[in-house]
């Protein structure tokens, strides 16, 4: 079993490091993470200046660049052999609802998904989150039920994870995307030159948050995993539009 790691909070981050311990002991990890916190860079891929790959004492390898670019220059030009998964995280809060849109998170594990590659994504529900060791062990639970019972089609999972011991969560719970209220207006201030700057506000809280939803599972104290697809067509609403253009 080949894994792939990737996170977009840096190859130094706790949550990286907790989880390429726990799946060593059961699979040949790889990590491929960026130099630096990239978190909320989407799956952006950098086009204008080319990319370079180090590797750090610990082992990891870094990228001066995005998750995607992470997992992309890895599956496409570095690794030998395409990886059985890769996954992404553990990361330092929670990408539930519409987070994933702006997620880098996700977007390394979607890019793997993209690759033809199953693909989890995992985040650690806590704004000063501390157990990545629980994150680490419920991640490879998912794995090695993955190579119990492999996907027939290529599988991409978002998977949220509750700060607790790991005694303490209730097991996993398949959820859909919540949804948040709006985020809040951005910050405006100045810099030490009398320049104005503006900080992105923090994102809404949960809105629509019932049973059923990744935010209600994680709040009852279950890991929520949500499986996602990546056809943003919207199908109820193509015989209104070619209605409107008159076909």
């Amino acid at each position: 079993m080949r894994i792939l790691l990737s996170n977009d909070d840096g190859y130094f981050a706790p949550g990286i490091a907790a989880l390429a311990a726990e799946l060593s002991q059961i699979a040949d990890v790889t990590v491929v993470a960026p130099e630096r916190d990239r978190s909320g860079a989407s799956n952006s891929l950098t086009l204008d200046r080319p990319l370079q790959l180090r590797r750090a004492p610990s082992g990891f390898y870094y990228v001066n660049g995005t998750p995607t670019d992470c997992v992309h220059l890895a599956v496409t030009g570095m690794l030998e052999e395409l990886p059985d998964m890769v996954v992404s995280g553990v990361n330092h809060g929670a990408n539930m609802g519409d987070d994933t849109v702006y997620s880098g998170t996700v977007a390394a594990a979607t890019e793997g998904f993209l690759l033809g590659v199953p693909s989890v994504a995992v985040s650690l529900v806590g704004k000063n989150a501390t157990h990545f060791d629980t994150g680490a062990r419920m991640a490879r639970q998912l794995v090695e039920r993955f190579i119990a019972q492999p996907w027939q089609q290529p599988a991409l999972l978002n998977v949220n994870v509750p700060d607790l011991p790991f005694e303490q969560v209730r097991g996993f719970v398949s959820t859909r995307l919540g949804k948040r209220h709006r985020a809040a207006p951005v910050i405006r201030d100045q810099n030490p030159r009398g320049e104005t700057i503006y900080w992105v506000g923090p994102a809404g809280e949960a809105a629509d948050c019932g049973e059923g939803t990744d935010f209600h599972a994680v709040a009852q104290g279950y890991v929520s995993v949500t499986p996602l697809q990546l056809d943003l067509t919207h199908t109820k609403q193509i015989s209104r539009v070619a209605e409107w253009l008159g076909e």
